[in-house]
């Protein structure tokens, strides 16, 4: 699946990324907020995580930041089932971070699950990282008020306490700010 947004580019993963994806995750901060990448990340966990079959319903992309140097990778974003539904995660390197293009990665994804029939989607932070709790309200995520214990591969497997999210893009596509077609009279 390929996404364009205002600054970046999303595109699904070929082998010969895992350098690049590897030099941009490979990054302590990074890793320790997310549940299933390993610490240490090494290169064959990149080359993984390239070779991961697409699903139609289910993407994960790769976010680029389209210049005139060409489109670094400058993190990740993907749906995801789960035992409870729908995921989204995402990561991006850390000299990215602050800067807008986790949440305008996350709107272009989700406006392309809306389009795929997802209706309820799933998130949850570390509650140790509230800037991702910012990104999922902005988002439109909204907290369920449920904290649960998950095991963080970034964090040697330990059990760590993350707040659940969850957001009903039927209801999103109801009060997206975007300027609607206004209907044939």
């Amino acid at each position: 699946m390929f996404i364009r947004s205002e600054r970046l580019f999303l595109r699904p993963a070929f082998p010969e990324d895992w350098k690049e994806i590897h030099a941009g995750i490979c990054d302590e901060s990074v890793v320790r907020m997310l549940a299933s990448a390993p610490w240490p990340y090494r290169e064959d966990d990149a080359r993984a995580f390239v070779a991961r079959p697409q699903h139609p319903l289910l993407p994960h992309c790769l976010i680029t930041l389209p210049g005139d140097a060409g489109a670094p990778i400058i993190g990740a974003i993907g749906l995801e089932r789960r035992q409870d539904g729908v995921e989204l995660g995402y990561w991006l390197a850390r000299r990215h971070w602050g800067r807008g293009y986790a949440t305008e990665a996350g709107r272009a994804l989700l406006a392309s699950g809306r389009a795929v029939g997802h209706r309820l989607v799933h998130a949850a932070h570390a509650l140790d990282n509230p800037a991702s709790g910012r990104v999922l309200e902005k988002l439109g995520f909204r907290t369920t008020g449920e904290i649960r214990v998950r095991e963080s591969a970034g964090r040697g497997g330990a059990a760590i306490a993350t707040r659940r999210y969850l957001l009903d893009l039927g209801q999103a596509a109801g009060s997206d700010p975007e300027p609607q077609m206004p209907a044939a009279a």
